[in-house]
């Protein structure tokens, strides 16, 4: 009860409002331009509260940059700061992409193999399910300390809310069962080519795009049009915007939205940046890596 609940900035608000229900003493870690934790600003402030347990929300796909923080260096980072097993609980947070990561050739493995607590993934994205759902899957000694007996309905509860939607649990197993393992991942490649298509299509129209290697979310610059973005129902934040790739987009769909942001950009022109360090600032950062990267010189003839 005494923990600390670590999670970086750029972490969904459902967590951040969590642990305002639970009163919980949470730390926002600022993070890397890409979206990804800052491990350095995270391991000195675990390291200033070494007397209190720590919790950390590890995001598998951040909900605006799709950003995958590195599992294996916040394990390095405990592990560097001596602290024992029992004082951890880490928690991962795979809404979209821990349904997806498995199923992307040489990904980083997310597993109970290492000492991680739960996960969660949601149903009615990546799946498909038409309500809202998810899946958190815990280590059975956690389960056990909140799981309780109830006589009348001959079973034992281990949900927060007292029951759940039996048709979203149909739905998943349906879901499961037609797709399959080829079918998922079928799906999956489908996304990560595609996203890389749109990334690419913008970049060649003078767009300012960004993709996480591990992700299918495509970050650009907001358009100046509310029209336009209320047309493709982009969701936006201060001066970017974002396309998540789904199985239903096809690069016909891609060619058009393009299409329809060079018309933007010619009529209302291009989104400045808010300040220094705002969002579109930072989606030009060199961390980011490719083409907006300046050339560092040529060496063979210095």
């Amino acid at each position: 009860p005494d923990g600390i609940l670590y999670t970086s900035k750029e972490t969904h608000y459902s967590i951040f409002k969590a642990a305002r229900y639970y009163r919980m003493d949470a730390k926002a870690i600022p993070t890397l331009p890409m979206g990804e934790i800052d491990y350095d600003i995270l391991a000195d402030e675990i390291d200033k509260n070494r007397d209190r347990p720590v919790i950390i929300n590890v995001n598998i796909g951040t909900t605006v940059k799709g950003a995958v923080d590195n599992l294996d260096r916040i394990l390095r980072i405990l592990n560097n700061l001596n602290i024992p097993r029992e004082r951890f609980h880490i928690h991962c947070d795979g809404a979209l992409f821990a349904m997806m990561m498995p199923f992307v050739d040489f990904a980083p493995e997310v597993s109970f193999k290492k000492p991680i607590d739960s996960i969660a993934v949601s149903g009615h994205k990546m799946l498909g399910c038409p309500m809202p759902c998810g899946v958190t899957i815990a280590r059975k000694e956690h389960v056990k300390k909140v799981e309780q007996r109830i006589d009348y309905l001959n079973s034992v509860d281990t949900t927060i809310m007292g029951s759940r939607n039996g048709q979203a649990a149909l739905y998943l197993w349906y879901s499961l069962r037609k797709k399959g393992i080829s079918g998922i991942k079928r799906d999956v490649v489908h996304c990560m080519e595609t996203a890389q298509y749109l990334r690419n299509e913008l970049t060649n129209a003078g767009f300012t795009a960004r993709l996480n290697d591990l992700s299918c979310t495509v970050v650009l610059e907001r358009p100046m049009d509310d029209a336009l973005i209320k047309r493709w129902q982009l969701a936006c934040e201060e001066d970017i915007a974002h396309v998540v790739v789904m199985p239903n987009v096809t690069r016909g769909k891609i060619d058009q939205f393009v299409k329809e942001l060079i018309e933007c950009r010619d009529t209302h022109g291009r989104m400045k940046s808010a300040r220094d360090d705002s969002p579109l600032t930072k989606l030009a950062c060199s961390s980011w890596g490719g083409n907006v990267v300046a050339p560092v010189g040529d060496f063979k003839s210095e």
